[in-house]
């Protein structure tokens, strides 16, 4: 084994030497809600005491709560039925089928849905499972075609030419899938998802165009209670799958598909991550169903709208001292920049205009200077770092997500703490300067330099 763990070693070191490496995150003691703006917990509700008590009594109540017996196709399980059956409800949705998480539905769907002659056309920021599943699928490597982000545009340009290239792409033999955020959890961009689903259904007339939306980041927070971007405008009956995902703003875990029963039927006989694994327990299946009473209760849209505030708040606090600052050094996006917000309404259901967003990348090429700087405070700020291979090379980030708990206070205190990092920064760079040009009008650069050596 010694040559195998000398190349393991070595491709561990060579992440260190260029900063990528990954580690699991470690605190000395609990991360208070209050200083968490790292996790996707973004209504609190893993906080939550009202989620808290309805989670416990609804186990008093169970008549099963641990385990699950094995894989859905082995055992019946009643309470995980009655879930697909309210999320079908709930979501206006044909048929709804449960994965052990979004990876894995992600999977599923794209290695197992499309046959060995379609294309799949694909956000160049699509998550990781989507490829994932793209490369276990049967198309042909050449058929998955990358479309820069959020760029209907060049969409349509892949779209004409495969139409151009391929008879049975314009006569219906074959099909093009589509695939899409709704959010983007990196960069905290909305997708063009109206036009995205015209563009699909003007070029492919044949009926064999199809969008699919990851809503995983939108669940819970966007659309008539927490449906996601794709109910928010009304988009329902125009794309062939959804995913909603658990472990994000509904503080549990799991995922389900939305789509048709053909294809619900389909992925039970070749959806592998779904045949050969053991189901979500029947607790986490109790915690999800306490988390949509929330939602459809109305309680879980009053934090959405709290929280969209705080981000409304947050780039107001932020946007003036950035100004000042190098933009090299530390900035937003460009779609974050100036307020595109400020007419909405700021309801998650409301899709006039791009709504607010709690993800906020700060761009910066010294992302771990500014997140150990946030967490060394005497009120430490948790944020993560986040470098190439997650994001690409040359656009490095802390990415801040925000929550419904956290305060108006909680968000000066990161504003500050930010600016504080940036001040500190180029002071240091000024200093460094000041001695370079002293040094250089005195003993000599040569000199100096030799001095530190």
């Amino acid at each position: 084994m010694s040559s195998l763990n000398d190349k393991l070693a070595a491709a561990l070191s060579s992440r260190e030497k260029r900063h990528i490496r990954r580690r699991l995150p470690v605190s000395a003691s609990p991360v208070l809600p209050s200083a968490d703006f790292t996790s996707n917990d973004y209504l609190s509700l893993a906080t939550s005491s009202t989620l808290r008590t309805a989670f416990q009594h609804a186990l008093s109540t169970a008549p099963k709560i641990l385990g699950s017996g094995g894989s859905r196709l082995l055992v019946p399980t009643p309470a995980h039925v009655a879930l697909e059956n309210r999320l079908e409800r709930f979501f206006g949705a044909e048929k709804a089928l449960l994965f052990n998480s979004g990876f894995d539905a992600n999977v599923a769907f794209f290695s197992a849905i499309p046959q060995p002659d379609d294309v799949i056309l694909y956000d160049e920021h699509i998550h990781a499972s989507v490829h994932d599943g793209m490369g276990a699928s049967r198309v042909d490597p050449s058929s998955l075609i990358k479309f820069s982000h959020n760029s209907v545009a060049a969409l349509k340009r892949s779209l004409r030419k495969l139409l151009h290239e391929r008879d049975d792409l314009r006569d219906g033999r074959a099909s093009a899938f589509v695939a899409v955020e709704s959010l983007y959890s990196m960069d905290g961009t909305f997708a063009p998802l109206h036009e995205i689903v015209h563009c699909v259904e003007e070029l492919l007339p044949k009926n064999n165009g199809y969008v699919i939306v990851d809503e995983a980041h939108a669940t819970g927070i966007y659309g008539p209670q927490g449906r996601g971007m794709v109910a928010a405008l009304g988009l329902e009956g125009r794309v062939l799958a959804r995913l909603h995902t658990f472990g994000k703003a509904l503080a549990g875990s799991g995922a389900a598909i939305l789509t048709t029963e053909l294809i619900r039927d389909y992925l039970l006989n070749y959806g592998r991550p779904l045949i050969y694994t053991t189901t979500l327990t029947y607790a986490n299946i109790i915690g999800v169903e306490c988390a949509f009473d929330m939602l459809e209760n109305g309680s879980a849209e009053v934090l959405a709208l709290h929280l969209l505030d705080l981000s409304q708040y947050f780039l107001e606090l932020l946007r003036p001292h950035l100004q000042s600052a190098p933009p090299e050094l530390l900035c937003l996006p460009g779609h974050l920049r100036t307020d595109d917000h400020k007419d909405s309404t700021n309801s998650p259901s409301d899709p006039s205009f791009p709504p607010p967003t709690p993800i906020i990348p700060l761009l910066t090429p010294h992302p771990h200077s500014l997140a150990a700087h946030l967490a060394s405070l005497p009120q430490p700020l948790f944020t993560k770092a986040i470098t190439w291979p997650t994001v690409p090379v040359g656009t490095s980030r802390v990415r801040v997500c925000l929550h419904a708990g956290h305060t108006r206070d909680d968000v000066k205190r990161l504003v500050d703490g930010i600016v504080d990092w940036a001040q500190a920064w180029v002071a240091r760079e000024k200093e460094v300067e000041r001695q370079w040009l002293s040094v250089a009008e005195g003993e000599g650069v040569g000199v100096w330099m030799e001095s530190k050596l």
